[in-house]
């Protein structure tokens, strides 16, 4: 299995074989489609977050991705091979970069039927992200007003979509 990998920061990424992911028993292997390069990808990759944020190298990039589930493992209980999905993996499992990808089953939904895989692999984090802010942190109520800056980036336009739907 080939992954887009970097080696060190700054460093120009190279494709590598690894070995296929082995999946636990909440986990599925997704054969990806798409992934999206979100601007925390690019920071990562010069460097710019290792003072925050520790990686070991060489590290397989990329957060967000659709694709086709594989293999399911003995306790997954939402979702069956040949599923069409989209997600963001957990932190620790980053690495979307790659031909397939084993990931636990809450961190992935089923991809819209509408939607391309490539549309639906460039939403999670900006949705989520989103998401997290109006309805997790703010707590917006149908109703309120909010003003949104920087509405033209990936999480402000699908904020201003959520807080439209939200009332």
């Amino acid at each position: 299995m080939k992954a887009f990998v970097i080696e060190g920061y700054k460093k120009d990424p190279t494709f590598i074989e690894q070995a296929m992911p082995q999946i636990g028993n909440k986990e599925v292997l997704v054969a990806v489609h798409a992934a999206s390069i979100n601007p925390l990808d690019t920071k990562i990759r010069l460097g710019e977050l290792k003072v925050l944020l520790e990686y070991d190298m060489p590290l397989t990039l990329g957060n967000d991705f659709s694709g086709t589930i594989t293999e399911i493992g003995k306790d997954v209980t939402k979702f069956n091979v040949g599923d069409e999905v989209y997600g963001l993996p957990r932190s620790e499992n980053m690495g979307t970069f790659t031909e397939y990808l084993s990931i636990h089953e809450e961190d992935i939904a089923l991809k819209p039927k509408n939607l391309s895989f490539e549309e639906a692999a460039s939403i999670p984090m900006f949705g989520l992200t989103s998401y997290q802010v109006l309805h997790n942190l703010l707590n917006v109520k149908n109703g309120q007003k909010i003003l949104i800056h920087a509405g033209s980036g990936g999480v402000g336009t699908f904020a201003i979509q959520l807080a439209k739907e939200m009332g």
